[in-house]
């Protein structure tokens, strides 16, 4: 790096010890899967100066750190090793912490330590809840336990979570006074890596509407755009206070509160909870689309009991199509990524969409070489923000709207411009012009989410989409999006259905049918594709050939469970490894229908030495199943010989053999060993029919 520009000065002076040249950053991260807060962390420890040799000389020690610390997937094994010698070792890894029901202890794990049964005293758990959800970074020390009578190898001897263990808003603000916005702007992006020369004034905000949900309580936004310009990035990297999740852990049970456990999911535990790809979002359970709308709605949700809390959610992901050719389409519109679940009342709870399509790609060439915020120090200055300001009370005084503006909209203005209040002058408020800055920035955010509610409407419940404000002036300025304000398609989209109506013959209308349809009945897209395929099952009577393939539990019986919630399942043979394992694949066919909460098995056994081994088994099955949100019940009766499950909407399904249909396979390397579709079939009776009622 050359020689300190003024803004690098301003900093090392207000912020002395919580600024690093974030070229450091970069030199280290390649070849380490550890998060950048992990890793300024580090740098801050040993490189917090502005001296060229104390630098050098930090960063061999980070070097070393990492060396004999940070443990690669592929080396654990060596790493167990080291703490069997050495009788403990440092270490810098994710720590999870789980409770075993059935052994009624909490167990702790590393990511990279390749270990499921590391001892973990409570007061580890108790003083850091979130390593119960979702894990946290730390320092830990792990130490080899001699004992040879106790059924674990490793225990946690010392857990310190690697965040600031003091944080002064007092004094973060009072720093914040020398500096202009535009300069506190600019320290902003350098401390996210970035080059504020290389970006635009409008570029610069995205990124600031990025970090929003970090600050502001309850808030949701999305953004789409193209692969590759870190739309996740300051949820995996950035603050330890926030969460990254795949679609597939999209379930009420992980992210709103877990029935069978009694127990608050990820919304209670994180300031914000991010989807990654939301295009990939699986919800089969329709029940999580609804809690996930009130909570969106106002931070509270009910499932048995009421349950209030402040993450935000964002939701980020790819959108594969010409932004120009979508906005000038009467068939399509800037939602088109997302899954049918998501429907019109989830996306008027967006309060912005960021144009993700603006946004540059990742490249060094956008990289600062200068001082920025040390990740975590600006992280808790955001995460204190979250948790004990509030600015909207002070932007509903200094607002004006327009008359477009509906409910939602102005909670989402409201909320954006708080967000950005707080990012950008966390010591006072801003002035007129920067403060209109930001509305007319909020507005056209919540306006694209509008425009594309309007665009999907057939009727004209969002067609108020001249969003405006006042300025200082008293003027009232509409603000549009760029990408679609001269897009007749998307300012005035055709009514489709409307249009097609007015080709029909002019029939007077049938005055029982237009009541019928003034008040239709709201269902989820979930309870209609479920209704629409138990209209079409039929009650079946097949037999099964000897060497038969193509038939697994979820072909047979997967469609007849959709719908139902509690299973009934009578087999006297889940006994042996295989019945059980196979069992298992029926308990995964249930989960997988998305309604099923509680799984009945009815079962035998032949003597104590076999109840005791099964009983290990479904208790292993239990466990697993109540992270699921489902409860298995098990009932033995060493009497019983008739095989069938009954569900409870109706229908019935009996096999002659019970689960137990499998030929064994030659070989466990040969196709059909796993895939149950693939393996060859004994000869059994199928009946499948409704319950007399």
């Amino acid at each position: 790096m050359s020689e300190l520009d003024a803004l690098d000065r301003q900093l090392t002076s207000a912020f002395d010890g919580k600024v690093v040249r974030k070229d450091l950053l970069h030199r280290i991260k390649k070849g380490t899967n550890v998060p950048t807060f992990v890793l300024e962390f580090l740098l801050a420890r040993f490189c917090a100066s502005d001296d060229p040799a104390e630098i050098d000389a930090g960063m061999e020690a980070v070097l070393a750190t990492l060396q004999d610390n940070y443990v690669r997937p592929d080396e654990a094994n060596a790493a167990q090793s080291k703490v069997a010698t050495k009788g403990k070792h440092r270490f810098i890894d994710k720590v999870h912490v789980r409770f075993v029901e059935k052994e009624k202890r909490h167990w702790a794990s590393l990511e990279n330590f390749n270990s499921q049964r590391i001892a973990v005293g409570e007061k580890f758990y108790r003083d850091n809840d979130r390593l119960l959800e979702g894990g946290i970074w730390a320092e830990v020390t792990l130490a080899h336990n001699a004992i040879e009578e106790d059924d674990y190898a490793f225990y946690i001897e010392d857990l310190r979570p690697i965040q600031l263990s003091r944080f002064d808003f007092e004094q973060y603000a009072k720093g914040r006074k020398a500096f202009s916005r535009d300069q506190w702007l600019d320290a902003i992006m350098r401390s996210v890596g970035l080059e504020p020369a290389k970006l635009s004034k409008r570029v610069k905000l995205h990124f600031i509407a990025r970090l929003a949900p970090l600050v502001e309580p309850n808030y949701n936004y999305i953004e789409l755009g193209p692969r590759g310009t870190g739309k996740s990035y300051f949820f995996s990297e950035f603050s330890p206070y926030a969460t990254l999740i795949s679609g597939g852990q999209a379930t009420k049970a992980t992210l709103f509160y877990n029935n069978a456990r009694r127990k608050v999911g990820l919304v209670g535990y994180w300031d914000t909870v991010a989807f990654d790809e939301v295009g990939g979002i699986k919800v089969r359970d329709p029940d999580t689309i609804q809690i996930m709308k009130d909570f969106m709605a106002n931070g509270r949700f009910s499932r048995g009991a009421e349950v209030i809390a402040d993450a935000s959610l964002s939701f980020v992901g790819n959108i594969d199509l010409s932004v120009e050719q979508v906005v000038n389409s009467t068939e399509y519109d800037l939602f088109q990524p997302l899954p049918l679940e998501l429907d019109l009342a989830v996306m008027d709870r967006f309060a912005a969409y960021i144009p993700g399509w603006e946004m540059p790609k990742n490249s060094s060439e956008f990289l600062t070489s200068r001082y920025g915020f040390i990740t975590d120090y600006l992280a808790e200055a955001f995460h204190y923000q979250f948790k004990h300001t509030n600015r909207y009370e002070e932007v509903s005084r200094r607002i004006r709207l327009g008359k477009a503006i509906e409910g939602r909209d102005e909670k989402g203005i409201k909320k954006t411009v708080a967000a950005f209040l707080k990012i950008l002058h966390p010591d006072s408020g801003a002035t007129d012009g920067e403060f209109e800055e930001y509305v007319a920035y909020a507005t056209e955010c919540r306006r694209r989410v509008k425009e594309q509610m309007n665009k999907r409407k057939p009727d004209d419940e969002f067609a108020r989409i001249n969003l405006s404000y006042f300025g200082a002036s008293g003027e009232e300025i509409v603000v549009f999006c760029p990408e679609s304000k001269d897009a007749l398609a998307t300012q005035q989209p055709k009514r489709r259905r409307l249009n097609e109506d007015e080709t029909k013959p002019n029939t007077r209308p049938d005055p029982a049918e237009s009541e019928r349809s003034a008040a239709p009945t709201p269902r989820s897209v979930h309870d209609v594709r479920i209704e629409a395929a138990a209209a079409q099952l039929q009650e079946q009577h097949f037999t099964i050939l000897y060497g038969d393939i193509g038939h697994s539990y979820e072909s047979i019986m997967g469609p007849y469970i959709r719908g139902a919630k509690a299973v009934t399942i009578e087999d006297p043979y889940i006994r042996l490894s295989h019945q059980i394992q196979n069992f298992v694949r029926f308990c995964e066919t249930c989960i997988k229908s998305g309604t099923v909460k509680s799984i009945n098995l009815i079962t035998g056994y032949d003597d104590k030495a076999q109840l005791a081994d099964i009983s290990e088994k479904i208790d292993e099955l239990k466990q697993s199943l109540l992270e699921m949100d489902v409860v298995l019940r098990v009932k033995l009766n060493p009497n019983m010989h008739d095989r069938e499950i009954r569900l409870d909407n109706g229908w019935v399904i009996k096999i002659g053999r019970g689960l137990d249909f499998y030929q064994r396979p030659g070989s466990w390397f040969e196709v059909g060993a796993n895939d149950l579709s693939l393996r060859r079939c004994l000869e059994t009776k199928v009946d499948i029919f409704r319950a007399l009622p």
